[in-house]
């Protein structure tokens, strides 16, 4: 099946500076492909090299089985939804919407065919005469999504779209957008810090750290197996758990052993092991509070905190020096100073070696 975008061996560089190097990805016609890092790792870059706002240094790019690598944008086949709405303060919606289509010498019929069309998909067929100054910023967001939906193209490209926006309407848009994409099955790039965005959003993720791929994978397959630390690390609220040591095999089953713990390794699914200096890491939410019972390798340690977020808990724990947290669901009696022995389901957890990559 040919890709809706493929980027072959894309470089960009500022002069000595390397800001992508040698980067290779195909995106499926329908697919939700969310770029996910943090801040300066390049995803906004890739995602304007796509676009044709950012020129590349070598490679291709390919959308739609057309190679667009020194093509203008507007010639791309593409549709942007930019981090600022970036709207004409003097026209209303409608002339917002239609504005590109008018430029482009679109028959007035077809254009406010199009407009109705996107109007009532975002939910905007009321708002239409209004100016922008007279919406709100979830509205005027709508209004910047539905500029890139009239022109009716096959792919779509975010640009962290609801950084602008307060939390109750990112949740509220990041819906819409869901939606938006299961109606039109278009394929959508969207680029993000957001890991909440990301795991909600995204068919996959493509999580980068200074221009490169760390990983790229269904969100399931990031949080639960995440290929290294860095992504181990930075998918997670609270982060995984991790906890420095060593593994060791002797005559048995391999162990791991930190600071007198000693958890037994046959559960888990190495991809490789051997040996040596090894980082345990688990979820908040693959601790079970009472290990013992469960007959799980516990963790003891005292409570030092504990954060109460209505349906569920986080705990914090205090064990040999480092501070552990512990996702535990419903109303939690326990308080700072007690004592507990939380225990660690290693058929759920991550090892990574002394590289930083996953065992």
């Amino acid at each position: 099946m040919q890709s809706a975008v493929s980027i072959k061996d894309l470089k960009i560089a500022y002069g000595d500076h390397s800001v992508i190097e040698k980067m290779s990805i195909d995106i499926a016609p329908r697919e939700f492909l969310v770029l996910l890092g943090p801040s300066g790792c390049g995803k906004s870059t890739l995602l304007n090299a796509i676009a044709g706002l950012q020129d590349i240094t070598a490679g291709e790019i390919w959308i739609s089985g057309k190679n667009v690598s020194w093509e203008e944008p507007k010639d791309r086949g593409i549709g942007m939804v930019f981090q600022s709405y970036a709207l004409y303060p003097r026209m209303s919606v409608r002339k917002n919407l239609s504005f590109g289509l008018r430029v482009a010498g679109l028959p007035k019929t077809e254009i406010e065919a199009r407009v109705a069309r996107t109007a009532a998909l975002l939910h905007l067929d009321k708002l239409l005469d209004r100016r922008p100054a007279e919406l709100s910023g979830g509205q005027r967001q709508r209004v910047a999504i539905g500029r890139a939906l009239v022109r009716e193209v096959d792919v779509f490209l975010f640009d962290e779209p609801l950084s602008n926006l307060d939390a109750k309407l990112r949740n509220e848009l990041r819906v819409e957008i869901k939606k938006l994409h299961q109606n039109l099955g278009n394929t959508m790039i969207y680029v993000t810090h957001d890991q909440v965005e990301a795991l909600t959003l995204a068919d996959r993720i493509a999580i980068m750290r200074d221009g490169v791929i760390q990983q790229l994978a269904s969100p399931a397959e990031i949080y639960h197996r995440p290929a290294n630390l860095f992504v181990a690390g930075f998918i997670g609220a609270p982060a995984m758990n991790f906890i420095e040591g060593r593994i060791e095999r002797g005559n048995g089953s391999p162990v791991f052993l930190s600071n007198g713990l000693a958890v037994d390794l046959s559960g888990y699914s190495f991809q490789a092991a051997s040996d040596g200096p090894a980082t345990l890491g688990f979820r908040p939410d693959h601790l079970v509070l009472d290990g013992a019972a469960s007959r799980l390798p516990t963790i003891p340690g005292h409570v030092s905190v504990v954060e109460p977020m209505g349906s569920e808990a986080v705990l914090w724990f205090d064990w040999a020096g480092q501070s552990l947290s512990l996702r535990l669901m419903g109303e939690v009696t326990l308080q700072p100073g007690d004592t507990v022995a939380p225990g660690v389901d290693i058929a759920k957890a991550s090892l990574f070696g002394a590289d930083g990559s996953r065992l």
